[in-house]
């Protein structure tokens, strides 16, 4: 499960976005690769914003048991679901390829302990909003050339898999900071309770 679940860390993630949005660009698909960075970047962004906003007030949450949406399954639900339609050229593949990624990365989650059910439920919302925006604003990809697509893909995965990014201590850090100035947030025991893993 820790190898599955590696794939989705921000370490292959963030190299994989910016690698496939100058693949795009350079094979002519400028609006597509534009969107592609604009929304899986908004995405990352939400999960930021939901992460601190859990953790800084989880006592307000405390019944549904989220302290930290997946990032992991974010991530892996809005790049799987553009990848699956930009390879086969069809929009109708960027929801199933996107819930399929869900679930997957979502049961390797869960089997780690990393997670809890909730958190990975929100976190599959937040990227599945991300794959519904990428279907309503890139348009139809054109022909692109897959093979190199796909190569590129495997390149960078299997360069980048295995290494991690350390934001979860940054997000604890900041989602402790700015509960001091929310009243209803105050006193949160963000370090007390103990971390569950990055992402």
């Amino acid at each position: 499960m820790r190898y599955l679940t590696d794939f989705a860390d921000q370490a292959v993630i963030i190299p994989l976005v910016l690698a496939v949005a100058v693949a795009l660009a350079a094979q002519g698909w400028r609006r597509g690769a534009l969107v592609w960075l604009l929304v899986v970047t908004g995405t990352f962004l939400a999960t930021v914003i939901f992460k601190l906003m859990f953790l800084a007030c989880s006592p307000l949450f405390g019944p549904i048991d989220v302290h930290s949406p997946s990032g992991h399954v974010a991530a892996a639900t809005v790049v799987s679901g553009g990848l699956a339609a930009m390879l086969t050229r069809r929009r109708a593949t960027i929801l199933p390829a996107a819930v399929l990624a869900a679930i997957v990365i979502g049961i390797s989650r869960l089997v780690l302990g990393m997670h809890s059910l909730p958190e990975v439920v929100v976190g599959a919302l937040i990227g599945l909003a991300g794959a519904v925006a990428l279907l309503r604003l890139a348009g139809r990809p054109p022909r692109l050339r897959i093979t190199p697509l796909v190569v590129l893909i495997v390149v960078v995965a299997a360069v980048f898999h295995g290494l991690h990014l350390p934001a979860e201590a940054a997000i604890r850090h900041t989602a402790f900071r700015a509960a001091q100035f929310i009243p209803a947030c105050r006193g949160t025991p963000v370090f007390e309770r103990p971390s569950r893993g990055n992402d």
